[in-house]
C-alpha cells in the first residue's frame, strides 16, 4: 500500500487563484520525500489537502488508502504535522505540552510520559522539559514542535522546513532522527522545503514544484537524467592542451563536459604527455539545485 497518492490534484481558491495545477505524486512507506519549491509554490496547500484541512477542486488523494476529504479524523490519527510556525501553549512547560497533545491523541498517561521523555532526549530538550514554553528560543520551539508531531507514533510525518532557525548541532540531531524514523521505523516523511541543498542530503526522492505546477518527480538519478546525461570535470592544470574542448574558469582552471568517468584518465594522460602538470581533478554531476533551475528554464522555453 502506498503511503501517499496524489492523482491529478487541482486546487482553485474562491478568488480564482489556482494554487495546485493537476499534480500527481506517489510516496512509498519508509521514504523521505522532498517536496521542493519556493514560498507560494503550493507545498503548504498540498499538505493541507492531504490532511483534510482543504478539499481539492479536481482530482483525488489518499493517505494509506484513506481519503482525507471523507475521513479527516482518520488521517489525523495516523499522520503527524509540523508547520514552520506551529502553535503550542506558552504557559505550559515543554513536557506538559507533549503530555497534553498525547492525551488528545488518546495515548495513555504512562505511555505518553515515556514517549515524551524519549523524544525530548533525542532532540536535546531534556534539560528544558520543565521550563515554560514562553522561555524557549525559536530553535527550541521548532524541536518541540517536531516532538509534538511525533508523540502519537504517526505512520506518515508532514514536515514544513523542520530545520528552520536551528543551529548546526540541533539541525544535525533533527536530520538524524528523520533518517532513523524512515530507516528503522518505516515511517514515511513528506518534507516541504525551499532549501534544495539540504533536501539533497536527507531525501530519497523528490517532487519539484513551481507556481502550483509539478516540474518533475523521482530519485536524484532520475531527475538528473531529465536534464543531462553526462557530468562536468573540473581541472586545475598547467599547459592545458588547446585541442581539448574546454572552458577556462580561472588561472589554470578548466571545465570539460563528459559522458562518463571513464573519459577522465585519457584526459589527464593527454595533459601530462603534452608537458602539462595536473594539480586537481574532480567530476561533478548536476546538483538538485542545478536540476531545479534547468527545469524552470525548460518550462519557460516551452511556454514562450
Amino acid at each position: 500500500m502506498k503511503a501517499v497518492v496524489v492523482d491529478h490534484l487541482t486546487k482553485m481558491f474562491s478568488d480564482g487563484k489556482k494554487a495546485l495545477d493537476n499534480i500527481s505524486i506517489s510516496l512509498e512507506p519508509g521514504e523521505v520525500f522532498g517536496f521542493l519549491g519556493p514560498n507560494g509554490a503550493g507545498k503548504t496547500t498540498t499538505v493541507k489537502v492531504l490532511n483534510g484541512m482543504l478539499t481539492s477542486s479536481e482530482g483525488s488523494c489518499r493517505v494509506f488508502d484513506i481519503d482525507p476529504a471523507q475521513s479527516p479524523e482518520k488521517i489525523h490519527r495516523l499522520s503527524g504535522v509540523m508547520t514552520e510556525h506551529a502553535q503550542m501553549y506558552d504557559n505550559l512547560t515543554g513536557l506538559q505540552n507533549l503530555l497534553f497533545y498525547a492525551a488528545v491523541f488518546g495515548v495513555s498517561s504512562g505511555e505518553s510520559e515515556q514517549r515524551a521523555e524519549s523524544l525530548l532526549e533525542k532532540l536535546n530538550l531534556l534539560d528544558a522539559k520543565d521550563k515554560k514554553l514562553a522561555s524557549y528560543s525559536t530553535g527550541m520551539r521548532q524541536r518541540l514542535s517536531l516532538a509534538r508531531a511525533m508523540i502519537h507514533h504517526p505512520q506518515v510525518l508532514f514536515l514544513d522546513e523542520p530545520t528552520s532557525g536551528l543551529d548546526p548541532e540541533s539541525a544535525q540531531s533533527v536530520n538524524s532522527l528523520i533518517r532513523s524514523l524512515a530507516r528503522d521505523k518505516g515511517m514515511s516523511i513528506f518534507l516541504c522545503t525551499h532549501q534544495l541543498r539540504y533536501a539533497q542530503e536527507i531525501c530519497t526522492s523528490y517532487g519539484l514544484i513551481d507556481n502550483g505546477s509539478l516540474l518533475a518527480t523521482g530519485s536524484l538519478e532520475q531527475l538528473r537524467a531529465r536534464v543531462s546525461s553526462g557530468m562536468t570535470v573540473k581541472l586545475k592544470a598547467s599547459g592545458f592542451p588547446s585541442s581539448l574542448p574546454h572552458r577556462k574558469t580561472g588561472e589554470q582552471s578548466f571545465e570539460m563536459d563528459i559522458q562518463s568517468e571513464e573519459e577522465i584518465p585519457p584526459i589527464v594522460r593527454r595533459i601530462v604527455e603534452e608537458g602539462g602538470n595536473v594539480y586537481h581533478v574532480s567530476a561533478q554531476r548536476p546538483s538538485l539545485e542545478d536540476i531545479y533551475f534547468e527545469l524552470i528554464e525548460q518550462r519557460k522555453g516551452v511556454s514562450k
